[in-house]
């Protein structure tokens, strides 16, 4: 495959990189020390209409697709904010296109718009404590009463919850054991995170402070039924239309903070001198910059790849899978390459590259690890047995 952005495509690159750019590296380090949703970003993006990039125009969105999404996102980590940036406008992106896919209309009328102007905020409730990726061994609980679900049960590592106003919450409605498969009988709601029965508790973190991760505990809450999503017991199917969007737009993110910190370096590798000459000039520094420039490229081009391939409705498990392997890796690789360059001043917070390790760590552990990314391409694209 040849990828090439059209011209819309950089329009959008380039407007969105502009919205960025007063968002620097003292706001990014002021809000990795103290912490903070940065709504001025969010605002921002807001105000310019780009929340609603990738969701239908009769809802206030742009109509646009994954790739050009994923061209946004990954200009966003790239301006210097990182995951920290783009994590604070990713779930707007990839967490409702179960509701843009199966949603009624008045659904959408009440989910969509709101989202899209920036007045509320969502978050997405699948993971568990005791389960993890296992999703369909989840054990938080939807029982139908009536007009109304009442949910009961836990979730975790759950991203902006601190500011969400709604949840896209994912709930057992038929035990496992009463069902044929064990994707059958789990439910979608998009509901009110309300929490006079959610409690919500922050988890600390090794970064991107600034963009919390929460545990919830859910004490009867009560779900009006009209905020189920689609058919009851399809949840699981729904739920896979978030999934390979996602992927996409982690590995664009993954590659847009790799060039962030290999651009740092590259910089300082120039201006550096010891022993008479510019660092940059020695081939023991060019050369790992070099294999990183050339490792996040090619997962750019997976990664667009995959988008792409959504966007005409083919296929795309596995090659939404590859990209974020591979940007993962490749951005892992970029910023520790990056923090060596700067020798010991990569280990201080003022020179930000410390902060792009940290970051960049979080794209490979999630939203699915490499390990379980490695068994899904085994068997699907090698027809290897099932190892889980």
């Amino acid at each position: 495959m040849t990828y090439q952005m059209t011209q819309e495509q950089t329009h959008i690159r380039e407007a969105v990189t502009g919205i960025c750019e007063p968002f620097d590296d003292a706001f990014w380090l002021e809000r990795d020390r103290v912490g903070g949703f940065p709504h001025e970003l969010h605002q921002a993006m807001a105000k310019g209409g780009w929340l609603g990039i990738a969701m239908p125009e009769e809802y206030g969105g742009s109509g646009l697709g994954i790739t050009e999404a994923a061209i946004m996102m990954q200009a966003i980590a790239e301006s210097g904010g990182g995951n920290s940036a783009a994590s604070a406008i990713h779930m707007n992106i990839f967490g409702l296109n179960p509701v843009v896919k199966f949603g009624t209309d008045d659904q959408k009328k009440r989910a969509l718009p709101p989202l899209i102007s920036g007045e509320e905020r969502a978050c997405f409730g699948v993971t568990e404590p005791t389960t993890g990726l296992d999703t369909t061994k989840l054990k938080t609980r939807a029982i139908k009463q009536g007009d109304k679900y009442i949910v009961n049960g836990q979730k975790v590592w759950i991203s902006t919850a601190q500011v969400a106003d709604k949840i896209l919450l994912l709930a057992r409605t038929t035990p496992i054991e009463e069902v044929e498969k064990p994707t059958d009988g789990l439910s979608l709601f998009y509901t009110k995170l309300d929490r006079d029965y959610v409690d919500v508790r922050e988890i600390e973190k090794m970064g991107r402070k600034c963009v919390d991760s929460n545990e919830l505990f859910i004490d009867n809450l009560p779900v009006p039924a009209e905020d189920l999503i689609g058919n009851e017991g399809q949840g699981f199917r729904q739920i896979l239309h978030s999934l390979n969007p996602e992927r996409a737009l982690v590995a664009a993110e993954a590659v847009g903070i790799g060039r962030n910190a290999l651009k740092r370096a590259a910089q300082y590798a120039g201006e550096r001198v010891v022993f008479g000459r510019p660092i940059g000039q020695n081939q023991g520094v060019q050369h790992p910059l070099a294999v990183s420039w050339a490792e996040l490229e090619a997962a750019n081009l997976m990664a667009m790849h995959a988008a792409t391939l959504y966007d005409a409705g083919k296929p795309c498990g596995n090659e939404a899978n590859a990209a974020k392997y591979l940007a993962a890796e490749a951005a892992v690789k970029a910023t520790q390459t990056a923090q060596l360059t700067f020798g010991g001043f990569g280990y201080a917070k003022e020179y930000h590259v410390e902060r792009l390790v940290r970051e960049a760590i979080l794209f490979r552990i999630a939203p699915v690890t490499p390990q379980l990314i490695l068994s899904f391409i085994a068997e699907h694209a090698l027809g290897l047995p099932k190892s889980y």
